[in-house]
């Protein structure tokens, strides 16, 4: 069973897929096992072992071109993963977990990396720093009614990308070499393209927590479903 948001007050439907009144339909995730120790699970894992080496590479031997490719390994794992487990009926709750943990530590690990190198301003390290606080204070709300996270938006979605794709651009731009310039507009260009994103998904998942407190308290059966790309 799923919980759907109330309608609004004044009668109105909510806005089509995309729109910032869009709510979604909080459906319950579906897990094909309960392994921890799958393919899929053991590359996520991997992954998450990829932060601190990269954080290494960038700040102890300042070898940007292999913390790049670290970075790029790590990107394709992240799709890797994702194909494996829903083409091998792998999908499970440990894997959802996984992918957006897995996210925030590399944007976080690359901005402030960035930052230490002063490549990139603290500023921007707070604006997005401040987006995942605003959401890590309303999980207690959530809590209420009967979930820990909500679902991810495709918007989102899309805000990681524009992230993780962003700032290794802008890292390459401030090297000494012939195509700094290209890559250094093109990291800037998908960083504030990102960042307004990022902000824009937060929005979002602000409106579906206040949709989601004008429920009753009743428990719904459902299980909360932790955000991710991993279906």
């Amino acid at each position: 069973m799923s919980a759907t948001p109330p309608a609004d007050p004044s009668g109105a439907r909510p806005a089509g897929p995309g729109s910032f009144g869009d709510v979604q339909v909080l459906e319950a995730p579906s897990y094909d096992t309960d392994r921890v120790w799958t393919l899929p699970n053991v590359l996520s894992f991997l992954r998450l072992i990829g932060v601190p080496v990269f954080v290494w590479l960038l700040l102890g031997p300042h070898d940007d071109f292999v913390a790049v490719v670290v970075l790029a390994l790590a990107g394709f794992t992240d799709w890797l993963d994702g194909h494996l487990a829903r083409a091998w009926h792998q999908t499970s709750r440990v894997g959802q977990l996984l992918d957006p943990v897995a996210d925030r530590l590399y944007i976080g690990a690359i901005v402030v990396s960035l930052a230490l190198l002063h490549i990139i301003p603290w500023w921007l390290v707070v604006v997005l720093i401040a987006r995942e606080l605003v959401l890590l204070a309303v999980v207690p709300a959530l809590r209420t009614r009967g979930y820990t996270s909500l679902p991810v938006h495709f918007i989102g979605k899309a805000a990681t990308f524009c992230l993780l794709y962003a700032f290794p651009a802008v890292l390459l731009g401030a090297a000494d070499w012939p195509g700094a310039m290209v890559f250094k507009v093109v990291g800037w260009a998908f960083a504030i393209w990102g960042t307004g994103l990022y902000w824009w998904a937060c929005l979002l998942y602000l409106r579906q927590t206040y949709h989601l407190l004008q429920t009753p308290r009743a428990p719904v059966s459902v299980v909360p479903r932790a955000p991710g790309r991993r279906g």
